[in-house]
């Protein structure tokens, strides 16, 4: 088959790839670390994420050509090379733990992620700067959350958000951070087997959706109480986490 032909993955790609494109608004709170956990409830976390990896590129590359010149260079330096080292562990744990486990351990992302969030809600004097060796630490921690599910968000947040740098430079050294972390990721994936006509074919049709999820991020999203967004996001994350951990649990 060209492409995924199944309806039910197009049932929840379809929003997946709008939140992502929400999140990339900068409504969402990096909230496109669930699409991969939404997509895998369809079909493989793999496949998930082989599918989305055009998508990602290219709105990376978009946003570099905004950020390219108000990036934070030191941190950037700290995080890079950390962060694809964490590509190489995560391709070793692609190529050793069968799909059921990598689905699980999505699941872990996805709720630890959750909790991750809800704590800093409430505690928001517990997020004070870390030292660089932490930075590495993380660094690594996001390389390997980006490769397995594209979830790079939450260890990084935890160091760069209490830098408390300038919300365009935040956003640069972050958009900097993916651009060569998801471009690392295309050979590991192609000895993968996830780099094929199919995946690629169905990432083609997912793309123009991506940028209606910025559309709705910057226009209508707005609108919405932000309690009542992030209540529904943190739901459908809590619900997703339990599912794909449990599927794992199962397949034990």
């Amino acid at each position: 088959m060209p492409i995924i032909t199944d309806p039910w993955f197009y049932v929840v790609a379809v929003p997946a790839v709008l939140l992502l494109g929400i999140s990339k608004s900068g409504f969402g709170g990096g909230f496109g670390s669930m699409i991969v956990p939404m997509m895998a409830l369809t079909v493989t976390v793999p496949q998930a994420a082989a599918v989305l990896m055009p998508i990602l590129l290219v709105m990376d590359l978009m946003g570099l050509r905004v950020f390219i010149k108000e990036y934070n260079r030191d941190l950037a330096r700290l995080l890079i090379p950390a962060g694809l080292w964490g590509t190489l562990i995560g391709w070793t744990l692609f190529g050793l733990m069968p799909s059921s486990m990598v689905a699980g351990l999505v699941g872990v992302f996805t709720l630890a992620f959750l909790a991750q969030r809800l704590y800093v809600e409430r505690h928001p004097e517990a997020y004070r700067p870390l030292k660089p060796f932490w930075g590495r630490i993380l660094g690594t921690m996001g390389g390997v959350s980006s490769f397995i599910a594209h979830a790079g968000s939450p260890p990084l947040n935890a160091y760069v958000i209490p830098l408390r740098l300038k919300p365009r430079e935040f956003t640069a050294t972050l958009n900097i951070f993916y651009v060569v972390i998801n471009l690392s990721k295309w050979i590991p994936y192609g000895f993968l087997g996830l780099i094929d006509a199919r995946n690629m074919l169905t990432s083609l049709v997912l793309m123009p959706i991506a940028p209606i999820g910025i559309w709705i991020g910057v226009r209508v999203v707005r609108r919405i109480p932000e309690r009542r967004f992030y209540s529904i996001v943190y739901t459908g994350m809590l619900l997703t986490g339990i599912k794909l951990v449990w599927d794992a649990l199962v397949a034990l």
